[in-house]
């Protein structure tokens, strides 16, 4: 049947056929939607058309031809809009005849990329993927013109292929040379990049590894699509030849698939070219209703918490907070062009056993877009980005896990088992929203609007009670400052709280599982929290008024110049009340919000914040040294100086340790203490045995 169908015309006839097509069609408006696009192309320099699959349902004699001979049809339609062109702006037309082509939108068959074999090779088909590598762009030779001794001119036409040959004889036949050299000038050239489209995670089979496959791009294609863009791909299917090591290339039975790009479409996020967006975040009318009604309804908040992980008993406050972490605030553009970020951090630190991974987990699967990752088996270019030399010996920029998850979340288990060097490539994300990467050429600065939910266990195994929290976590401080939220999960032994989560635990294994009956569906939460997204809230005047107030009283506690707060905790309160608005569809962030925001800041401060020396809450904690500790050290050092003298007169242990007893801020143990650890942080020296002096 093919056959017939694809000889019934000529090459011209076939032109002519889908010239007509394009001068005849009207869209639904009445307007000739082609030919307008046809006189737009010299005006803006424009070297292709869009054609929409869609409106070929009129002519299904074209339409037949794209699953029979696609090659053929694409040519087609070059020689048709060329011929439109040439009728229009005859000197444009002239100038760019060898790179007139039409790109595909909506073209129906869409497979994913683990259906891509050999049985479609040849073929049109449209991919969705995400963009996980892209080349630098290099020219590409499509026509090559030789020249021999004698100066005359041989010319070779590069086919499909990367493959060049040089040729053997000239074109005059009188010349005998068999020696040719290049000439570039007389030679055409197009762009030619490489991308690597990979499977998106949310369509990836649980325990499989995901798929990938290279693209090459051309022409006004390249440069379209970054690294960590969702795109839909539409393009040919080709195969090429895969050299073996220790097989000529020529005859090796391999091949690998390779895909020719026609056209790139981008999945919901850039620009306004989503014409699909993925189903796990699309939103039908049907649903919209459900989840306007689920806002509607009166303890929504309590139950969007439950359905948060049902399977895990309590930590019903780390629950909300990962919430709102999902559904996060919006980013503000300011007018000088800088951004103030609207996404949260949260950190858990706790116990073993207190089930954070878990959380982590569920997070992931249910956030629009999230990703998991383990710190022990993460490096920084895993992270954020990395320049891979490819087999081709071409560079390419490879993006990392925030990268992809732009505009998503990033879960970080066993954040504390992260090498340093490669933990501190996050202090960017986590404040800039981007990844920066300068390496072997390339100097790029990649989109990471991501939020992270990191989980770590404290030093020794149990998190002490009596150490403040830096000394909990071996973490570095700068990074601990840029987490919003730190929740410090602990277990303490109650016997009604344990026989609660005991039951819980035991009745998950019993046929008939958890209760049912409040908690949200899975899909419908994920669809709830992405829909939630959209809404950018504004503060009202009383939640204003509310935070404005709140970080006043928490910089003036007790006035000994206690300064407990930053504007980074400011910005956090912000940013969560934003968020709760958000959570609960609302347009305005209204003062419970800011009193929510403002509340789990303050669990924050009280499990997290105190100074176990004092008792008190000190923000100092987090940065490093609490003020209790500050001003010890302070006294410490001022006894050591006013007993060198200004001679620098080594001080003996015995009565340096009575000095600093009579100042009734030390007790004897304690002063030993202090000595001991000064001496490990080289702030003192022993002189001589027994004796000290300032470093």
């Amino acid at each position: 049947m093919s056959k017939v169908q694809t000889s019934t015309f000529t090459e011209s006839a076939l032109s002519d056929k889908v010239k007509d097509f394009l001068t005849r069609f009207k869209d639904k408006f009445g307007s000739y939607k082609y030919v307008e696009q046809i006189d737009e192309m010299m005006p803006k320099g424009a070297k292709f058309i869009l054609v929409d699959y869609n409106d070929l349902v009129v002519e299904p004699e074209i339409e037949i031809i794209f699953s029979t001979d696609p090659d053929r049809i694409l040519n087609a339609f070059s020689r048709a809009i060329k011929e439109a062109l040439q009728t229009r702006f005859p000197d444009y037309a002239e100038k760019i005849k060898d790179e007139v082509r039409v790109r595909l939108v909506n073209y129906p068959l869409q497979r994913s990329l683990r259906q891509i074999n050999a049985e479609t090779i040849g073929n049109i088909t449209s991919v969705s993927g995400m963009v996980v590598r892209a080349s630098e762009v290099k020219p590409l030779a499509k026509e090559l013109v030789f020249i021999c001794p004698d100066e005359h001119q041989t010319k070779v036409i590069q086919l499909k292929g990367m493959d060049v040959k040089i040729p053997i004889v000239c074109d005059n036949p009188s010349c005998k040379h068999r020696d040719f050299e290049l000439k570039p000038e007389a030679s055409k050239f197009i762009d030619f990049q490489i991308l690597r489209l990979q499977e998106l995670p949310e369509d990836l089979p649980p325990g499989q590894l995901p798929h990938y496959i290279d693209v090459t791009i051309r022409q006004d294609l390249v440069d379209n699509a970054r690294p960590g863009d969702r795109i839909i791909l539409t393009g040919i299917v080709r195969v090429e030849q895969e050299s073996i090591a220790g097989i000529t290339r020529g005859h090796s039975g391999l091949y690998r698939l390779r895909i020719e790009g026609n056209n790139i479409e981008f999945l919901g996020g850039r620009g306004s070219k989503t014409s699909r967006k993925i189903e796990r975040e699309e939103v039908s009318p049907e649903d919209e209703k459900m989840i306007k009604t689920l806002s509607q309804s009166p303890n929504v908040y309590q139950r969007l918490i439950d359905s948060f992980a049902p399977h895990i008993q309590g930590q019903s406050l780390i629950k909300e907070a990962i919430l709102l972490l999902i559904v996060g605030s919006t980013q503000r553009l300011l007018g000088d062009g800088s951004k103030i970020r609207g996404d949260i951090n949260v950190f858990l630190v706790g116990d073993p056993g207190t089930a954070k991974s878990e959380m982590l987990k569920f997070c992931a699967r249910i956030a629009p877009r999230g990703l998991y990752t383990s710190g022990r088996g993460s490096t920084a270019a895993g992270l954020t980005a990395a320049v891979v030399r490819d087999k081709t010996g071409i560079m390419m920029l490879e993006a990392g896990a925030v990268v992809l998850g732009d505009q998503g979340l990033v879960c970080i288990d066993e954040f504390d088992k992260m090498k340093p060097e490669d933990r501190s490539a996050l202090h960017e994300v986590m404040e800039q929203q981007s990844a920066s990467i300068a390496k072997g050429g390339i100097v790029a600065t990649l989109n990471a609007r991501t939020s992270i939910l990191a989980a770590a266990n404290p030093m020794y195994g149990k998190y002490d009670p009596f150490k403040n929290i830096t000394e909990n976590v071996n973490l570095p401080i700068p990074l601990l400052t840029r987490f919003d939220l730190i929740f410090v999960v602990r277990d303490i032994p109650g016997r009604e709280k344990d026989e609660k989560i005991a039951r819980h635990i035991i009745e998950l294994h019993t046929p008939q599982g958890t209760d049912k009956r409040s908690v949200i569906d899975v899909d419908i939460l994920t669809k709830y929290l992405s829909y939630a997204k959209r809404s950018s809230p504004d503060l009202t005047k009383e939640a204003e008024e509310k935070i404005l107030e709140y970080y006043l009283q928490m910089r003036n506690v007790e006035s000994e110049e206690m300064i407990t707060v930053t504007p980074r905790q400011l910005e956090g309160i912000i940013r969560l009340s934003t968020a709760r608005a958000r959570l609960l569809m609302k347009d305005k962030v209204e003062e419970e919000d800011a009193e929510r925001a403002i509340f789990l800041i303050q669990s924050m401060l009280q499990d997290a914040g105190v100074d176990v020396n004092t008792g008190k809450v000190d923000l100092g904690v987090l940065q490093g040294r609490p003020r209790s500790e500050v001003s010890k050290m302070q006294l410490f050092m001022d006894v050591l100086k006013s007993m060198e003298g200004d001679n620098k007169i080594a001080v003996e242990e015995r009565a340096f340790v009575k000095e600093l007893e009579k100042t009734e801020k030390f007790t004897e143990e304690e002063a030993r203490n202090y000595i001991r650890r000064m001496l490990r942080e080289a702030s003192i020296y022993e002189s001589k045995p027994g004796h000290y002096n300032r470093v």
